[in-house]
C-alpha cells in the first residue's frame, strides 16, 4: 500500500506536499477541504496514512480524523498545525491521531513519519514474524509456527511493537518469551538502539540491584570503579526483565520508580540519572496470585501489565511440532555436517504425542541429541529417548485413596518431587534446573530439602 491522502485547503501547499511524497516513490490523493476528504474516506478509498490540516473551512481536521477512525481504525492520521493551534493538535492526539507536524512542514521529518506509518500499516496485512522472507529484512528472530495460538500472539506483538507501551510476556519456561521480546524490539522505532536482557532469576538477590542500576567507585568493598547498570546500558533502547516475578520487594520498588519517573540512582551515587527505555517483562508465574500472596507489589503489577501477552506451551500448539522439529533438524544438520538428516515417521509421531514439559527448549535439546545419536541419517523413535506415559501407568503409580482433596494433595507432592528430580538429572547445575522449572534457585533448594532430594 503506497497511497496516502493529503488534506489541505491551500492548493499550492497541497501540491508541494504531493510532489515531496511522490519524489519518495509514494502516491498521493489530494483533498482541498475537509468535506472532500470525508467523502473520499467514506467512499471506501484505503490509504496507508492521512495527512490533514487542522483548520479548514467546513469540515476541519478533527472531522477528518473522526471519519478515518470510523472507516479504517488502523489508518494513522498525521495532523498539520500552525503554532497558534498546538492545543488543537493535542486534542487530535487524544482522539487517536498518530502524530502532528508544525507548519512550515519539515520535509525530512514528515517523510520519516510516513515511512513509519507505512511500515506499521504493512504489519497489519503481513504477519512478518512467521514469514521467512521478512526475517532477514527486519532482523527478526526465528519464530516458527502456523497454529492459531501462535498467530494470535504474533499479531498482538506486531500491534504493540511500534508503541512504547510496557509489555508483559507470560508463559511457561522454554516457550520462547525472549524471542518475542527481541521481535518487539526489532519491530519498534528503537530497533537500532540497544536491546539489553537480564534473567532476574539467575542473579542472587544481593547482586541484582547492582546489575540493574550499577554503582559508583567506593560504594562498597571491591567497588574499584564505576559500573553501569543494565538500565543505563539500555538507554534509548529496550530492556528485557526475564522472570521479573523472582525479584525481591525492595528491588521491585526501584523498578517501579524507573517506570513512573524514568529516573534511578546508582548504588553510592549522589545524583539522579534519567533514562529513556522501553520495558518488556516476562514471567512464568501468575503474578496476580503473587500479588495476593504479598510476594509482588500490586502497583508494579499494574504498571507492567499494560499489554499482557500469553505465549502458549508447546502442548497447546501441537500442530507446530513438525515445523519446529524440522527447523531444529536443519540447524543441527548444518552444525554436525549431516546434510541428509530426516525424521522417521514413527519418530515424528512420538514427537507429536509427547507433552513437552520443557516446551520448545526441551524439543530443541531432544532433536540435537537425536541428531548426534542417529545412524544412517535417519532419526528413529529410539533416538529420541522420550516416552509418553500411559493413563494406566500413571494410575498405578499414584495413591488415589481418600477424598478428592487428600488424593489431589498427595498426587501434587509426588509430581513435584518427580519433576524436581527429573530437572536435576537433565541439567548440570541447580541454577539450570531452577530455570527449567520456572522457580528461583532459593525455592529449588527449599523444595529439595522438603522432599529429601540430594544431588
Amino acid at each position: 500500500m503506497k497511497r496516502l491522502l493529503i488534506v489541505e485547503d491551500k492548493e499550492s501547499l497541497a501540491l508541494m506536499l504531493r510532489e515531496t511524497v511522490e519524489a519518495e516513490g509514494l502516491e498521493a490523493d489530494v483533498a482541498l477541504d475537509g468535506k472532500e476528504a470525508v467523502r473520499k474516506i467514506a467512499a471506501g478509498n484505503r490509504y496507508f496514512a492521512v495527512l490533514t490540516d487542522l483548520r479548514m473551512p467546513g469540515a476541519d481536521g478533527i472531522a477528518v480524523l473522526r471519519q478515518v477512525k470510523e472507516s479504517d481504525p488502523d489508518c494513522p492520521v498525521i495532523v498539520m498545525t500552525a503554532f497558534a493551534t498546538i492545543e488543537n493538535a493535542v486534542e487530535a492526539m487524544k482522539l487517536g491521531a498518530y502524530d502532528f507536524v508544525q507548519k512550515p512542514v519539515d520535509a525530512d521529518h514528515l517523510l520519516l513519519l510516513l515511512r513509519r506509518c507505512r511500515e506499521n500499516r504493512e504489519l497489519r496485512y503481513e504477519n512478518i514474524l512467521l514469514k521467512d522472507e521478512f526475517r532477514q529484512r527486519y532482523r527478526l528472530p526465528a519464530i516458527v509456527g502456523e497454529s492459531a495460538r501462535i498467530v494470535e500472539v504474533s499479531n498482538a506483538i506486531q500491534r504493540v511493537a511500534p508503541t512504547d507501551s510496557t509489555v508483559l510476556l507470560q508463559g511457561e519456561s522454554g516457550t520462547g518469551k525472549e524471542l518475542f521480546a527481541r521481535a518487539i524490539h526489532q519491530l519498534s522505532p528503537r530497533r537500532d538502539r540497544p536491546f539489553v536482557a537480564i534473567n532476574c532469576a539467575a542473579i542472587p538477590e544481593t547482586l541484582i540491584e547492582n546489575e540493574l542500576f550499577g554503582h559508583e567507585k567506593g560504594s562498597f568493598t571491591g567497588a574499584t570503579g564505576r559500573q553501569l547498570g543494565k538500565f543505563e546500558l539500555a538507554d534509548s533502547g529496550t530492556i528485557f526483565l526475564d522472570e521479573i516475578g523472582e525479584l525481591g520487594l525492595g528491588v521491585q520498588s526501584k523498578i517501579l520508580r524507573v517506570i513512573q519517573e524514568r529516573r534511578f540512582d546508582r548504588i553510592g551515587g549522589t545524583s539522579t540519572l534519567e533514562v529513556d527505555v522501553r520495558i518488556i517483562c516476562a514471567t512464568n508465574r501468575p503474578l496476580a496470585g503473587e500479588v495476593k500472596e504479598g510476594r509482588f507489589r500490586e502497583d508494579l503489577f499494574f504498571r507492567i501489565n499494560v499489554f499482557p501477552v500469553t505465549v502458549p506451551p508447546l502442548r497447546a500448539r501441537r500442530e507446530d511440532i513438525d515445523g519446529l522439529a524440522d527447523f531444529f533438524l536443519q540447524k543441527f544438520a548444518r552444525e554436525l555436517k549431516k546434510p541428509s538428516l530426516r525424521i522417521a515417521a514413527d519418530a515424528a509421531e512420538a514427537l507429536r504425542a509427547y507433552d513437552w514439559p520443557g516446551n520448545i527448549r526441551e524439543l530443541e535439546n531432544c532433536i540435537e541429541r537425536a541428531a548426534i545419536l542417529c545412524d544412517g541419517g535417519v532419526i528413529e523413535r529410539r533416538d529420541l529417548h522420550i516416552e509418553a506415559p500411559s493413563t494406566d501407568a500413571l494410575r498405578d503409580a499414584l495413591d488415589l485413596s481418600g477424598t478428592l482433596e487428600e488424593a489431589t494433595t498427595r498426587t501434587a507432592r509426588v509430581v513435584e518431587r518427580l519433576k524436581i528430580a527429573e530437572a536435576l538429572e537433565r541439567t548440570d547445575s541447580r541454577a539450570d534446573a531452577a530455570e527449567n522449572l520456572g522457580i528461583s534457585a532459593r525455592t529449588l533448594a527449599a523444595k529439595m530439602k522438603e522432599h529429601g532430594i540430594e544431588e
